[in-house]
Order: C-alpha cells, then sequence, then structure tokens
C-alpha cells in the first residue's frame, strides 16, 4: 500500500479502500463543482488500481491479495465541451492564465494527475448529449457525479443512469448556499421527481416598446438586437415570446421593424455600420413608439437619439474611446460612453463575423457580446427613464447568474465525494441502509445553528414520467437485415403481452391502435442507435408502467430485434389517491397535465380526449410562473 493510501485506509476500511481503488467513475463537467471533484477523487485514490483489467487482474492491500469483482476498467472519465475562460481562474483552482482557451477537461487531467499520478484519467472534450455516450457507455461506470451548469443536461444525464441503472451523486451551487442528492433507480426520488421552476419568458411587447425595468432593456439586448444583427432571429429565442396580451398589430409592426434591422445588418463591415444600426434603434423606432400618444397617456414617452448628436461633443476617435472604457466594468457609464462602448463592441463583432463567425451569441463571459449588451441595454434604460447599471451588474443579470463562490464549490464537493464513499459501500454489502447511508445534503448559509443540514432520501414518486417507467434496451441488428416497425409491434405483443399500446420517439407517436400506416417503414426511419429513448405506453383500460427503451446494436450475427432483457414484466400504473371529501359530494376533477419530459408518451389519440386535454394546456398556460435564478455551477432544489 502507497502511503498515501494508510490514512485513507484506516478511515475506510480495508474493504472498502479496495472497492474505491478498483472503481470506474464518470464525472460530468469540469467547472467550478467539477474542479474540486476532480481534485478529491484523484486525493482519495478512486480509480488508481494498476495493472491488467479484468479477470486476471490483481491487487495488494497490506500484503493480502485482492480479487477484483468487476472487470470494468479502474479510473476517472472526464467529460466537458466548455473552455477555459478568465473568469474562471477566480474559483477552478485547476487552471491557470496559461490555460485560457484550453478545454477544460483536458486541463483538468493533466493538472489533477500531478496529485496523483496513480490514477487512471480519462478526458473527454465533448457534450454529454452526444450520441457516443449512450448507455452502454454509462453501464461502464460503477459511480457518476453531475457538475453541470444547466437543467437540460441535468435531466439528460439523470435519465442515462437510471435506465443503466447506475447511481449518480448531483450537486449544485447558489451563491453561499448548496446540495448534494444521492440518486438511484428504484431506491430514491430522481432529479425529475419534484417540478423544477422553469426561466420566465418576457412578452414581446413589453421588451419592444414598453420596457419598465432595467432587465426589460437587458434581455431586448440579449436576445433581441445582438441576435438580429450578429445569430439568428429573436423568434428562436426563449427569453422573449409572443403572449395573448400582446396587441396583434402592434406586434406585427415589430416584425417589420426586424426585418429592416435585418437589411441594415447587409452593410456590416462599412464604417457607418454601427451609425445606421444605432439610427434605427434608438431614433427611427423610438420616433415609431413615440407616435403611439395613446400608449403613452400614463407614462412618460421615451426620449429618441441620434448618433451625430451624441457624437458631437466627442473629439477623439470614438472606437478607441470605447475600447478604453469597456475595461471599467464596475463604473456606470453616462450616455455617451454607452455610445462609445456601443460603437467599438459593433466593430469588433463585425471584425469577426467577416472573419468567418456565422453565429455569434451572447456568452457572458464573452467579453465582447458583453460589452454590447451592456452599451445598448444602458443606452435603451436611458430612452426610457430606467436606471443605468454597470457592465459587472448588467453580467448578473443578463446571464441570470448568482457569482459563484469557490469556498461554496469546494465544501459541495467534498460533500459529493462523502455520498459517494457511502454508496461504494453499499455496493460491497457492508451497510444495510439505503444507498449505505446516503443523505440529502444542503449548505445554509441563512442557518445561525449548522452550516450543513441533511435530511433522509425521500422514495421515488410513483407518478414521476422519468422514473416510474421500466427501462430495458432493443438490440438491433448490425448486418442481420433491415427490421420494419411491424417487426417492433409484434415482437412488443409476444414478449411483454401489449395489446393496445403507442410508441413514440423523440419525432412523436409512430404507432397506436388509430395509427397503423408507418407499420411497414423500415424503423430506421424514426430509431437511431444513441442516447435516444423509445417509450411505449399501454393504452389499455388497466394500463401497465411505461417501458423506455434504448437502443444499441449488435456486433455479433442477429436476425432480427431482440429485447433485453428476454422478459419483462411490467407492474400496473399506481392508482391515483382519492382526497378525503369528509362526506360531502367531490367535484368535478381537474385533468392533469402531463410534464414535458412524458407529455408525448402518454399523448392518446381517442377523440373524446383531446377537448379535455386542451382545457388543461390552457390553463397550465395562464399560470404564473416565477423565475429560476442559477449561477454557474447551477441550483438544483434550495430549502428557504
Amino acid at each position: 500500500m502507497q502511503r498515501r493510501d494508510r490514512g485513507i485506509a484506516q478511515s475506510l476500511g480495508l474493504p472498502l479502500t479496495k472497492c474505491v481503488k478498483e472503481s470506474r467513475v464518470l464525472l460530468v463537467g469540469a467547472g467550478g463543482i467539477g474542479c474540486e471533484v476532480l481534485k478529491n477523487l484523484v486525493c482519495s485514490g478512486f480509480g488508481s488500481l494498476p495493472g491488467v483489467y479484468g479477470a486476471e487482474r490483481r491487487a495488494s492491500i497490506d500484503g493480502v491479495e485482492h480479487v477484483p469483482v468487476s472487470s470494468k476498467k479502474p479510473g476517472i472519465v472526464v467529460v466537458d465541451l466548455d473552455t477555459i475562460d478568465l473568469s474562471n481562474l477566480n474559483r477552478q483552482f485547476l487552471f491557470r492564465k496559461q490555460h485560457i482557451k484550453k478545454p477544460k477537461a483536458f486541463v483538468a487531467k493533466e493538472t489533477a494527475s500531478q496529485f496523483n499520478p496513480s490514477v487512471n484519467i480519462e478526458a473527454h472534450h465533448a457534450s454529454i448529449f452526444d450520441s457516443q455516450y449512450d448507455v452502454e457507455f454509462f453501464e461502464s461506470f460503477d459511480l457518476v457525479f453531475n457538475a453541470l451548469d444547466n437543467l437540460a443536461a441535468r435531466r439528460h444525464v439523470n435519465r442515462m443512469c437510471l435506465a443503466a441503472n447506475v447511481p449518480l451523486v448531483e450537486s449544485g451551487t447558489t451563491g453561499f448556499n448548496g446540495q448534494v442528492q444521492a440518486i438511484k433507480k428504484g431506491v430514491t426520488e430522481c432529479y425529475d421527481c419534484n417540478p423544477k421552476p422553469v426561466q420566465k419568458s418576457f412578452p414581446i411587447c413589453t421588451i419592444r416598446s414598453t420596457p419598465s425595468q432595467p432587465i426589460h432593456c437587458i434581455v431586448w439586448a440579449k436576445s433581441y438586437l445582438l441576435p438580429e444583427l450578429f445569430g439568428t432571429s429573436e423568434e428562436e429565442s426563449a427569453d422573449v415570446a409572443v403572449t395573448e396580451g400582446d396587441n396583434a398589430e402592434e406586434v406585427a409592426k415589430l416584425k417589420e421593424e426586424a426585418e429592416a434591422l435585418k437589411n441594415i445588418r447587409l452593410m456590416m463591415g462599412k464604417s457607418e455600420f454601427a451609425q445606421h444600426v444605432f439610427d434605427k434603434v434608438f431614433h427611427d423606432d423610438i420616433e415609431r413608439l413615440r407616435s403611439m400618444t395613446e400608449m403613452w397617456q400614463s407614462r412618460r414617452p421615451p426620449q429618441s437619439l441620434s448618433f451625430d448628436g451624441l457624437k458631437a461633443d466627442a473629439e477623439d476617435d470614438l472606437v478607441k474611446r470605447g475600447q478604453a472604457l469597456s475595461i471599467q466594468d464596475q463604473a456606470v457609464w453616462d450616455v455617451k460612453d454607452d455610445l462609445a462602448v456601443f460603437a467599438y463592441s459593433v466593430d469588433v463583432l463585425s471584425n469577426r463575423c467577416q472573419a468567418g463567425e456565422t453565429v455569434i451569441e451572447f456568452d457572458k463571459d464573452d467579453k465582447d457580446t458583453l460589452d454590447f449588451v451592456a452599451a445598448a441595454a444602458n443606452i435603451r434604460s436611458h430612452v426610457f427613464g430606467i436606471p443605468l447599471h454597470s457592465e459587472w451588474e448588467i453580467k448578473q443579470m443578463a446571464g441570470n447568474i448568482i457569482p459563484a463562490i469557490a469556498t461554496s464549490n469546494a465544501l459541495t464537493a467534498s460533500l459529493c465525494v462523502m455520498e459517494g464513499f457511502k454508496i461504494m459501500r453499499s455496493q460491497i454489502g457492508s451497510s444495510t441502509e439505503t444507498l449505505g447511508g446516503s443523505k440529502m445534503v444542503f449548505l445554509n448559509s441563512r442557518s445561525t445553528e449548522r452550516l450543513i443540514t441533511t435530511q433522509s432520501l425521500a422514495a421515488p414518486v410513483p407518478e414521476c414520467p422519468v422514473c416510474s417507467p421500466i427501462y430495458a434496451k432493443l438490440a438491433l441488428p448490425g448486418d442481420g437485415g433491415e427490421p420494419i416497425l411491424q417487426d417492433l409491434v409484434d415482437m412488443l405483443r409476444e414478449k411483454v403481452g401489449y395489446e393496445e399500446f403507442s410508441i413514440t420517439t423523440e419525432a412523436g407517436i409512430i404507432y397506436d391502435p388509430d395509427l397503423e400506416d408507418n407499420l411497414e417503414k423500415p424503423m430506421k426511419d424514426y430509431i437511431t442507435h444513441g442516447n435516444k429513448f423509445i417509450t411505449v405506453t399501454d393504452e389499455g383500460d388497466e394500463g401497465k408502467v411505461d417501458l423506455v427503451l434504448s437502443t444499441i446494436v449488435r456486433s455479433e450475427a442477429q436476425s432480427g430485434l431482440q429485447l433485453l432483457p428476454d422478459n419483462i414484466t411490467l407492474p400496473l400504473k399506481p392508482k391515483k389517491a382519492v382526497p378525503d371529501t369528509n362526506g360531502h359530494a367531490a367535484g368535478t376533477p381537474e385533468p392533469v397535465v402531463a410534464s414535458a419530459a412524458n407529455s408525448s408518451a402518454g399523448a392518446k389519440r381517442k377523440r373524446e380526449a383531446e377537448d379535455e386535454v386542451e382545457s388543461a394546456k390552457k390553463r397550465a398556460k395562464a399560470g404564473k410562473q416565477e423565475v429560476h435564478v442559477v449561477d454557474d455551477d447551477g441550483a438544483i432544489l434550495l430549502d428557504d
């Protein structure tokens, strides 16, 4: 045993130490929490067992030879798509200034390997959504750690771990608060068992015509002006939406303005490009709004600006002055300073487009886009009489972030590895508690008694659309023929005992009792190998739980489709609890609105249900939603 391992062995015991050393671990994300988790994993000896892997592998701990129970190659696999930015260096301590613009995964591996050279680290500069990271990839791990910064990726990894039946340690921080959650299929609730708040969308007329808050101007610059000039149209933005309260005629006028701005975009590269953009959005469009006098009967009308009028007193070069001002991100610029920064950022972004960038999107760590959004938002705020803000403040609002705290990341990462130890302990059978005694752990800065609090892991929610289904695999033949959809339908009837059922893929419903047009079509038209899923929903009166299939391709000779495991028994869906009416007659029950994860899978093509579902959707749409603010390490769910 190495000297560095003796302290760990004394704390964990020899059996758990052996299990840790021969484990294979996946770490998704190498950012604020990810760097700290990787450091802790490496220093704890995860995946550090050397030698030949498989049945012949041996490990000696204190002179006792141990034969591993798993043929998985020990090691730590790090997957991250991001590159290192200057703003990362204040909390992601595996990176240094010379690493800027390099892939985080590669640099994290290089730096962490120096802490413990015996650990086998494999780095992937890629997206976890890539098709190569399928269910079989996840099945090759003993444990998965999530250190992600967005809900979509978290949900994806959660579902892949459920399908692969691999334990997941989920984590996140928001400012001084943090949370760690252990997840295991059929044992604990999953990440999607509790609904998550969604980002607020602003009505298009509020953003484009009647802003009253700084965030309205920021969203206008970030989701309308920047995409129209240097990216894709605002129609694809999630921040701006046409709502029922928007005036249809005004929306049509706003679309005409967007078309006019696209025409100005053709002037990109010319010296007067910034002036034409400025005069269009801060003079011509504002004058059109001012002409709508009924809109300003109870509020202050906007004041239009002209490029030449603001520039009149400027003696030095506007672009150079803007470049000098852009580094003063803590200062609140006046409107003339904002004009200079606006001209500078337009010039820089235009040069990037001329150099070959086809689409430039806002990124809080992209200084050029941040300069543009800050300057444009402040000028618009001035036009509408809204207080101006520094670029630093605008960065926080535009990125929907709470500044990340290095100590919060470090504490949360240490709790992640502690939960990892408990899960590994349950895998060797040395603990009878749920996942080896794992808990839901919280960092709570508001508590005056305890900084770290815990609660027992909750059981899975029976109605959860993500973890309640049964997961299985569908093996597709390699060179053994081309199955059609009818083959899949026949196999499901024979192997699972379905009578009436529907089949849904990411493209929508491809089969149900009323839709048989696709039965003779090749399955490859609807189903591809990778990390996508096929959902089979029982349409019978006493419906069984959903069956979710992931696809794999068999290299050996295979004549047709194969379901793995071969025999699958599906339980009935749990009955909904009947509310206690205390003897009073119950009112008409409200229709249940399915979540986005299973809306297509649970949809039925029966005509009598269409009116009820449509009514439920309208009520859901009319409901108010709160803004969910996350930082670059993303919060999960924090108790107040």
